[in-house]
């Protein structure tokens, strides 16, 4: 069984930066990569930013030049750094973890933690 910890969210101006963090536990095999998603009231899921194992990263354009993901594979952890938050960044922000699984991935998330930018 896998597990995803996030922590980090809160109440912020706009303007201000906020850091998540996710630990990932449990029974872990062949991560492909780790990332994060948020979802804003009556909005479908969408992706913010993912990082995997080699480092490499990808980042909605929504966020790029405000937001940085960096993680770390001993640990099996992932943060998100987010500078120049805006009202729209308001949402719950879901860590993933996306493991290998012959040719399909698994798709594991955390329990969601809120970010409210206020104006």
């Amino acid at each position: 069984q896998v597990q995803l910890v996030e922590s980090g969210g809160g109440l912020v101006q706009a303007g201000g930066s906020l850091r998540l963090s996710c630990a990932a536990s449990g029974s872990i095999r062949s991560i492909n990569a780790m990332g994060w998603y948020r979802q804003a009231p009556g909005k479908q899921r969408e992706l913010v930013a993912t990082i995997t194992r080699s480092g490499q990263t990808n980042y909605a354009d929504s966020v790029k030049g405000r937001f940085i993901i960096s993680g770390d594979n001993a640990k099996n952890t992932v943060e998100l750094l987010m500078n120049s938050l805006k009202p729209g960044d308001t949402a719950v922000y879901y860590c993933n973890l996306r493991t290998s699984a012959g040719f399909y991935e698994n798709y594991y998330w955390g329990q969601g933690t809120q970010v409210t930018v206020s104006s």
